[in-house]
């Protein structure tokens, strides 16, 4: 299918009454039960499911445009999350472990699409199908961070579209092995270890000693201008330099998702945008209009609230 551009859409997290909203909006029109835009495609970050009301809407929607050409998608971490909860890790128990903690995380996918049933694993068939990255001729989609270190490490895990081998999903979830760290920074984005002992509590309640950082900020040098997440205790951090190894320095422009940044939705670089922006949190359904331009345009930008 030829197409005049694509609109890159952040993480949907189940709300699916604001998807349609959105697609509205940019004209796509349903048809068929397939939302369709006569000159342009939708390519989705991935977190389609876990939190919101409406995941099994969300997979329809996003699956059948993918599988009628209208759409792509990456891998986002809960897609991956859900297929090591469901996966057997061959010594009788899963690749994910059935903590209580990933079980709240999963619960409301799994009450919505009733695990164990046919829905379920049609929904973790097409997870499978998602590569962890896209690199077309003039843009670049990932759902957390983009890496080329990273991609390299986990090649021998991918088939040649960049998804998930058999082997390599298990690879990829055995803590510790080069795999398991290349997936945690493509699909949940680096974390460097905060100094001076500190810690804080992420939304979820969990005290973390590692924080996320703006990778696709070339002016965030420190760790007080490159933290995320810490609820504004971001600015109680010293001024030290962080590694640069995870800086994006290219010009290609690259979209992704994953961090519930907070606000009204804005670009944060000329040439990497987070689409993520809280919908699950009372904020806003994102996406981006790409039409072949190498510098990033704030109006490109449109958004839906979750009401």
């Amino acid at each position: 299918m030829a197409t005049d551009g694509y609109d890159i859409i952040g993480d949907i997290h189940g709300h699916a009454d604001a998807l349609r909203r959105l697609l509205c909006a940019m004209g796509y029109e349903e048809r068929g039960g397939q939302f369709r835009h006569p000159e342009r495609r939708v390519i989705f970050v991935g977190d389609f499911v876990d939190r919101g009301p409406e995941q099994i809407a969300v997979l329809q929607i996003a699956k059948r445009m993918c599988d009628a050409g209208l759409a792509l998608a990456v891998m986002g971490n809960h897609e991956f999350n859900a297929l090591g909860w469901a996966e057997p890790d061959g010594s009788g128990s899963f690749l994910r472990s059935h903590t209580e903690k990933n079980a709240h995380q999963h619960k409301e996918f799994l009450r919505q699409i009733e695990e164990g049933s046919s829905a379920h694993a049609h929904a973790l068939e097409w997870f499978r199908t998602l590569p962890v990255w896209i690199d077309l001729p003039g843009l670049r989609v990932v759902h957390a961070c983009w890496s080329e270190s990273a991609q390299e490490r986990l090649s021998d895990c991918l088939d040649a579209a960049n998804r998930f081998t058999p082997g390599g999903l298990h690879e990829a979830s055995r803590r510790g092995s080069t795999a398991y760290e290349a997936a945690e920074v493509l699909l949940k984005g680096p974390e460097l270890p905060l100094p001076d002992g500190r810690s804080f509590f992420d939304k979820d309640g969990h005290e973390r000693r590692e924080v996320r950082i703006r990778w696709w900020d070339r002016k965030a040098l420190t760790f007080r201008d490159a933290a995320l997440g810490m609820d504004g205790e971001e600015a109680s951090l010293p001024e030290l330099p962080i590694p640069t190894e995870y800086h994006y320095g290219n010009n290609k422009p690259v979209f992704f998702g994953h961090y519930w940044l907070q606000g009204t939705p804005a670009l944060h670089s000329d040439y990497a945008a987070c689409l993520d922006f809280s919908i699950a949190k009372g904020g806003f359904l994102t996406a981006y209009r790409w039409s072949g331009e190498e510098k990033l345009l704030p109006g490109n930008l449109v958004w839906v609230t979750g009401n």
